[in-house]
């Protein structure tokens, strides 16, 4: 699991905004870029190239 204190220092790469941690504490999430950034062994892989696109937000549904 990541420490509180290197969660508060990590940014997003892409716009480096702040970054939020999944619910199942799987990957950081930006939610400016819509982007999620997989943590494997928990080490989190901030590379823009290997990130996941999120589904964009619908508000009307």
């Amino acid at each position: 699991m990541i420490s509180k204190e290197l969660l508060e220092i990590l940014a997003c790469p892409k716009c480096k905004g702040p970054v939020t941690l999944t619910e199942k504490n799987d990957g950081l999430v930006c939610n400016s870029c819509r982007l999620l950034y997989e943590i494997r062994d928990d080490i989190p892989v901030m590379l823009v190239d290997e990130a996941q696109k999120l589904a964009e937000e619908n508000p009307d549904q």
